[in-house]
């Protein structure tokens, strides 16, 4: 059998990002960047200020015995541009506002005070309780965060908020991202039925199209859930015919769901011959999912996932998910990985990498994960709440609670409380 490492390195060996196509931005949220997006405007695009408060000039103040200064104005977001400031005044100023020409520096409104009222013979004065620390304060200054011409995103990297709203700054109203791949999701089996016939005596829901379909989205793929197909190879070959056509509406991937063992009823294999598919590994030293397939289709990636509910969600988070991160350009298409603790004892003595679905929590020691009770690859009640895989590496062992673990976090841990108290 095949390790993990192995199965990996084939599958990244094999796998190519797909073509890029310029979305609109709104329609960019978890794409992958196809290309660098450059900086195209300073950023800020001008002088303004980082507080509500007066703009002076820094040697004014800092030079003159004056106790009181004349206001000469001011200056707001998205008002028109301000005058200069003359020498020995000052100009009201607010938060995001451009800085007049001559000033340097803001003293913000917590450290002044008004001392006159403004009229036409006399301009309104302000007094200031605190004298600014150094030249520039409270100054955010063009060009500071970024300047024309630098990089502004490299190609690879996943939009997200903080991206999208970079590239917007940016004048960006459109761009080149990776393409979303298409995933086809072939169930085989003649026991199996939709969620409406649950219940029937001998049938089964074929609840793994439900589940894959949910994880491929969450891998920023399309899923194309296939009508299931009989335990007959004829069957098995014209729902992959289906789903391999070379118009835009084709797989860009294809996963069969069960028959890729040895009974006398697993005909996906016979099916995949026949039509001239490539096996690039079969069976891995992992429990649960031994069975895993990794081959190439109509020069498409393949994988043929075992049929167990179980088996085929966890292989799907091994190998499945990288391999659809690496067709959108993702150059980080891999979870991390992180060492804690094992939160109750666990006897392993298994001679294939064990694969444990558990769930993570913080206690008074910091991070831990606990294995769900019931491990088997046909529970599904063993998947709720669960949010990390552990990995137990092959041979006899005994896991103390506390042991150190590898573990594979699958979302952001939740919480009944916030952050900070």
């Amino acid at each position: 059998m095949n390790s993990l490492s192995f199965a990996w390195s084939v599958i990244a060996t094999h796998i190519k990002s797909l073509q890029a196509e310029v979305q609109p931005l709104r329609s960019a949220h978890r794409r992958c960047l196809a290309e660098a997006a450059h900086v195209r405007f300073d950023l800020p695009g001008f002088d303004n200020s980082a507080m509500d408060g007066y703009a002076v000039r820094y040697a004014d103040i800092m030079s003159a015995s004056s106790s009181a200064w004349a206001v000469c104005g001011e200056s707001r977001a998205g008002g028109e541009l301000p005058p200069s400031l003359p020498k020995g005044q000052v100009m009201r100023i607010f938060t995001g506002a451009p800085l007049p020409e001559g000033a340097d520096t803001v003293v913000i409104q917590e450290d002044t005070e008004v001392v006159a009222g403004a009229s036409d013979a006399s301009p309104a004065k302000v007094r200031f309780t605190e004298v600014p620390v150094q030249r520039g304060q409270h100054v955010r200054a063009k060009g500071s965060d970024m300047r024309v011409g630098s990089a502004a995103l490299n190609a690879g990297q996943v939009l997200r908020a903080g991206e999208l709203a970079l590239l917007a700054s940016q004048g960006y109203a459109q761009v080149s991202v990776y393409k979303q791949p298409r995933v086809a999701i072939l169930c085989t089996g003649d026991e199996l039925c939709d969620v409406e016939e649950a219940g029937q005596p001998g049938r089964v829901v074929n609840s793994n199209a439900y589940a894959l379909a949910a994880q491929i989205e969450e891998a920023g793929g399309v899923p194309w859930v296939l009508a299931p197909a009989a335990d007959r190879k004829e069957a098995v070959i014209e729902r992959i015919q289906e789903a391999m056509t070379q118009d835009a509406q084709g797989a860009d991937m294809l996963l069969t769901v069960g028959g890729v063992s040895v009974g006398d009823y697993d005909v996906v294999w016979p099916a995949l011959d026949e039509l001239g598919a490539q096996r690039h590994f079969w069976k891995v030293a992992i429990k649960p999912g031994k069975p895993v397939m990794f081959g190439e289709i109509n020069a498409r990636p393949l994988f043929g996932l075992p049929g167990n509910p179980i088996s085929a969600m966890v292989t799907f988070e091994l190998f499945v998910r990288p391999a659809i991160r690496m067709l959108q350009g993702d150059p980080n298409p891999y979870r991390a990985a992180l060492r804690t603790r094992l939160g109750s004892a666990r006897k392993h003595g298994h001679s294939r990498m064990e694969v444990l679905r558990a769930r993570m929590s913080h206690d008074a020691e910091g991070l831990r994960v606990d294995a769900v009770a019931h491990q088997g690859s046909g529970s599904l009640p063993s998947m709720i709440h669960v949010d990390a895989l552990v990995f137990l590496p092959p041979g006899p062992e005994v896991y103390q609670a506390g042991s150190l673990v590898l573990a594979l976090p699958l979302y952001t841990a939740a919480s009944a409380d916030p952050p900070l108290r």
